[in-house]
């Protein structure tokens, strides 16, 4: 169950991703049970959503469910396409007039959502509908902390393709490269040397990516950045603060 995701992450003070997918993208059977016991539009489509019945959701929309309808944890149908990964149902919630941006209780938007599941394609139909890549959950995390820390590589070039700065410091003085290194993503963390990812920044507790990754023991991703430290610059880029 992704409640029982673990709590360490580099160190307490760094765990607030595995912290924010537990809460914010788990514990979904109370959802469903709320949802399935409701008979109106609106809590039907939920249930469709959850399902990825979309054509049920169509046509409890043209029965005049709110598309933006929301579960106990705030959660939207978009939210749910998000992740489900399903194109096709947030394509038509999308026509349908759905909130790009609306969050759920724990700050997690649709976009968010679909760079934790490494829905690809899906996070670029939300950025192309305009998702803000800033926005920021209700633990300061934003959509690039969720792809480059579990989501992959291709959510992670569709955030970077949309602007994200590749060297923006999070919270702890995180960047991607650090988020991925310490949580072993292998292609993410390869994808952001091979675009220019700095491999010397250091977090607020002076670790590199590489010191990150040899302590969470991710020793592939010890191996590249080895090799990229070896073949790097003296000189130490300036990180971009977050906003």
């Amino acid at each position: 169950m992704a409640s029982t995701l673990c709590h360490r992450l580099f160190d307490t003070r760094h765990s607030v991703l595995a912290i924010a997918a537990a809460l914010a993208l788990g514990g979904l059977s109370p959802a469903v049970a709320q949802t399935v016991s409701d008979p109106t539009p609106n809590g039907q489509l939920l249930v469709a959503a959850r399902e990825g019945d979309v054509a049920r959701a169509e046509q409890l929309l043209a029965r005049g469910a709110a598309v933006d309808s929301r579960n106990r944890f705030g959660k939207t149908a978009l939210i749910v396409a998000g992740e489900k990964g399903n194109l096709a149902l947030a394509e038509l919630l999308l026509r349908h007039g759905a909130r790009v941006d609306a969050a759920s209780l724990e700050g997690v938007t649709p976009l968010m959502a679909a760079s934790y599941g490494g829905s690809a394609r899906l996070a670029q139909r939300l950025l192309a509908a305009g998702a803000d890549v800033a926005a920021l959950d209700n633990r300061h995390k934003p959509a690039m902390v969720y792809a480059a820390g579990h989501g992959g590589a291709a959510v992670v070039a569709a955030l970077l393709d949309a602007g994200v700065p590749i060297d923006r410091t999070y919270e702890h003085g995180l960047t991607a490269l650090m988020w991925a290194a310490g949580q072993g993503e292998v292609d993410s963390a390869r994808l952001l040397m091979q675009r220019g990812a700095a491999t010397t920044l250091r977090d607020d507790r002076s670790m590199t990516a590489l010191d990150i990754a040899a302590d969470a023991k991710h020793d592939t991703i010890v191996s590249v950045l080895t090799d990229a430290a070896r073949a790097a610059p003296a000189a130490t880029p300036a990180a971009v603060p977050s906003r």
